[in-house]
């Protein structure tokens, strides 16, 4: 009794005793899914979605300016189209559509700011109907009647549809893109249909024997042939539209070929040029000369009595002054010019 009591005086508390921080058996306690799980929060790494969203608009704005929301609505609903074919070709297989804002987009920028083109008499350009151009050709790499599109097509708002050498239509995917650009195949059948069609048709006369000339004979024409053109122009008694062009024979200046080559390829000729094939694909860039194209006035052909295409002399004839017409502009523009890249 005496140590109880001893125990008691002393403060010392059995193991029984409860204490403040004691539960008590009747207490409740927290069942373990009433305790709420601990979440850890990481840290995004990288760049956050909203950077690049930002990033985005202003590379947008940057490149196509404030109207970029438009122009994508644009760029997505034509590639809807072309998905769902939604879209037409005319019977020749040229694209209006992929002409416009895919071919004459890429070339723009090489007529303006390369070759800095000057264009002159475009106002000999009927605004409507059949007309035929014919141009001088040259170049080694028929780069000129590229130019000549682009600048007729943004001089006058119409699309020029050049005949083309069956060369063209036999290289694999150059044959399918040059008809989605208004191409086709130099025959008489043919351009008698487009011209009849009211198409501007655009002709090169001198074919490979232009293009693939030697540098010293640079701007003198070749022969034209046999005047095929100007009679499919007398059959549907449209204007003819001379164009010479100055500029183009310095862009690629033809010092030598491989003709045993070219035989074994199946093409005219094999370019040597003062930097193909010495700086490989680097010789392929053409040089930055400055071209003018000058339209000259229309000849008629509208006067002739029916059958005149029949008639070689007249034909012959025709097909003379066209090329003496061209020949005259060009020296001509040579006289005018004072240097080749300025």
């Amino acid at each position: 009794m005496a140590e109880e009591n001893g125990r008691r005086e002393s403060g010392a508390e059995s193991p029984d005793a409860e204490s403040p921080d004691a539960e008590s058996p009747d207490a409740e306690t927290p069942a373990a899914s009433d305790v709420p799980p601990r979440v850890t929060v990481h840290e995004p790494h990288g760049i956050p979605a909203g950077d690049w969203l930002a990033a985005f608009q202003h590379a947008s704005r940057e490149l196509f300016g404030d109207q970029w929301e438009p122009q994508l609505a644009r760029f997505l609903a034509f590639l809807r189209r072309r998905v769902t074919g939604d879209y037409t070709v005319d019977e020749y297989g040229f694209d209006a559509e992929i002409t416009e804002k895919f071919f004459m987009a890429a070339l723009r920028p090489i007529a303006q700011k390369w070759f800095r083109i000057e264009v002159r008499g475009a106002d000999n350009i009927p605004s409507e109907g059949g007309a035929l151009v014919v141009s001088n050709h040259s170049g080694t790499v028929p780069v000129d009647g590229l130019m000549t599109m682009v600048s007729i097509h943004d001089a006058t708002g119409r699309y020029l549809r050049p005949l083309g050498a069956d060369l063209v239509f036999r290289l694999p995917l150059v044959g399918s893109v040059a008809r989605k650009g208004g191409a086709t195949l130099a025959c008489g059948e043919d351009a008698e249909r487009m011209l009849r069609g009211g198409e501007l048709v655009g002709v090169w006369p001198e074919g490979f024997k232009g293009i693939g000339k030697p540098y010293s004979d640079r701007y003198k024409l070749q022969r034209f042939g046999r005047g095929g053109f100007v009679s499919a122009a007398m059959r549907t008694g449209v204007p003819i539209i001379p164009l010479s062009l100055v500029g183009a024979e310095e862009i690629y200046p033809l010092v030598g070929n491989i003709p045993s080559l070219a035989r074994l390829l199946g093409v005219p000729y094999i370019p040597i040029t003062p930097f193909f094939p010495l700086l490989g694909p680097l010789g392929l860039i053409p040089l930055p000369s400055k071209w003018l194209l000058e339209f000259g006035e229309p000849i008629r052909t509208d006067e002739y009595e029916d059958g005149a295409a029949d008639d070689p002399m007249l034909v012959f004839n025709v097909t003379d002054q066209v090329r003496e017409t061209i020949q005259h502009t060009l020296y001509s523009l040579l006289m005018q010019r004072t240097s080749v890249f300025g």
